[in-house]
């Protein structure tokens, strides 16, 4: 077993340093040249590089699928299929009982689509329950296509840190509307604090008042392992799972709907085209009953599928719960040592043993404008997070309430429309397999000198017409720069 684990760590070590981007070298605002330390994978992970090489290697073949009578065609057709089993064993979902399939625009697509399902599988149903930390694409569908949505309420420490669902909030809902309740779609991973939802807990209680689960797994499939069926009571199986290629070390790749085939098989499909189809007459038309076919009308997006389901063998190839371990200690350790730094502010539960976290840290710098930070941490530092309310309005409010209340006391009625974009919002650092402890470092290091310099940091910014920090005289130049059409120039020599 020691073997094993030493082999797989040594295997994870190796994909650390093997993604497009990590040696990426920008001019800072000092006139110094630095690496860039990538902490937003939350929004949008790096490119791996294994699957980058296996996606060159598979557009040698390529052609389209559906097709087995030329040998690219073969290729391709079989690479595909295999892709979607792929899926399927990569998440622990039954073959039998589950199907996958592909979809456009990430996890947003797959949400509104299964909530468009959902409504016309169970019509008589119309109440979704959804958590208040849901990023957008897990809220906004269900409201447009699933009747009534009921955000429940988060389970708050005693120094008043929202943690995870409050799953007794949960079952009093569930116990209020009783048959009313069609699905329960909760996030596995937050977005915003990297708070982990106790899915299989959720999904035995939704199970047991007769209602579905659906899981935003957008956060959750490259962070740590997926159990969707073969629990020993299967009330803890999952109805659906959604997530992104992108957010899985694919930039490019579709989104992903792991479903059981039942429902689907139930309803017509909802997209409907070309390869999804036995026979089309004048007055009718067959839909095929065999998946994935029949849920994937028109030309798929081939080779984002395969470099996606080559991510995740190499995931599973280390181990989830390694990949798990290895940055779970990375936010520990990032966490522990932002609590020592003076006005640094950090949201959501903080006490690991009272609420797991994994993939991303949000916070802000008290005295400061998250966009501010945002922007230094960049212009000096060479460190990439994002900012603002990264598409969870409701709950990044919530969070930073008091906050708010606190700041807009000293901000006049006539300038708080203005300045309210500046200071709703927050900092968010966010991790991947490829980071490591020097980034903590790196980020820590300037964390503590923003904190010294705050007063000299905000000589050197202004806000600009569109709301956003600008630095007073550092520019973007050619070195920081790149454009489609003068790589295209250049690689012609024109």
């Amino acid at each position: 077993m020691t073997d094993i684990i030493q082999s797989e760590n040594a295997l994870l070590k190796k994909i650390k340093n093997d993604f497009i981007g990590l040696d990426t070298v920008y001019t800072l605002a000092d006139g110094r040249k630095t690496t860039r330390v990538y902490l937003d994978s939350t929004a949008s992970t790096l490119m791996m590089g294994p699957a980058y090489d296996i996606l060159e290697e598979f557009l040698d073949h390529y052609a389209n699928s559906h097709s087995v009578l030329h040998f690219s065609a073969k290729i391709t057709t079989s690479q595909y299929e295999w892709a979607h089993q792929r899926v399927l064993s990569f998440l622990g979902a039954d073959p039998e009982k589950y199907t996958c399939f592909f979809t456009g625009s990430g996890t947003t697509a797959g949400i509104n689509r299964l909530a468009r399902v959902l409504r016309d599988y169970r019509k008589e149903k119309d109440i979704v329950l959804i958590s208040i930390m849901e990023h957008h694409s897990n809220d906004l569908p269900h409201r447009k296509h699933a009747g009534k949505v009921i955000h429940i309420s988060l389970d708050n420490s005693a120094q008043g840190q929202p943690g995870c669902l409050d799953i007794r909030a949960l079952e009093k809902n569930l116990d209020k509307y009783k048959d009313r309740v069609n699905y329960v779609s909760i996030t596995g991973i937050s977005n915003v604090t990297g708070i982990i939802n106790p899915i299989y807990d959720i999904a035995e209680l939704a199970h047991s008042y007769g209602a579905l689960i659906l899981i935003d797994g957008a956060q959750t499939a490259a962070h740590m392992p997926v159990q969707m069926s073969g629990h020993s009571n299967p009330d803890r199986d999952l109805d659906a799972f959604i997530f992104s290629g992108h957010k899985t070390y694919v930039p490019g790749s579709p989104g992903v709907v792991v479903c059981r085939k039942d429902i689907l098989l139930s309803i017509e499909p909802e997209e409907l085209g070309g390869g999804m189809v036995d026979d089309v007459f004048i007055d009718k038309y067959i839909i095929k009953d065999n998946f994935p076919d029949r849920e994937e009308a028109g030309t798929p997006n081939i080779p984002g599928a395969i470099a996606l389901a080559a991510a995740i063998e190499v995931m599973d190839k280390i181990g989830m719960d390694i990949i798990y371990h290895e940055e779970d200690e990375l936010v520990k350790n990032t966490m522990e040592r932002m609590k020592t730094i003076q006005d640094i502010a950090i949201y959501g539960e903080t006490d690991i043993s009272k609420c797991s976290r994994a993939g991303s840290i949000s916070f802000n710098i008290k005295g400061m404008d998250h966009g501010l930070v945002a922007s230094v941490l960049n212009d000096y530092f060479n460190i990439a997070v994002r900012n603002e309310c990264f598409c969870a309005h409701p709950y990044v409010k919530e969070l930073i309430l008091d906050d708010l209340l606190e700041a807009v006391t000293d901000i006049p009625d006539n300038e708080l429309e203005s300045k309210y974009k500046l200071i709703a919002g927050m900092v968010r650092a966010s991790f991947g397999i490829y980071n490591k402890h020097e980034d903590v470092d790196a980020l820590i290091s300037a964390l503590k000198q923003i904190v010294t310099q705050k007063n000299e940091f905000k000589q050197l910014y202004h806000v600009d017409e569109t709301g956003n920090y600008v630095h007073n005289t550092f520019k973007i130049d050619i070195e920081n720069n790149f454009s489609v059409s003068n790589a295209i120039n250049s690689l012609l020599n024109i």
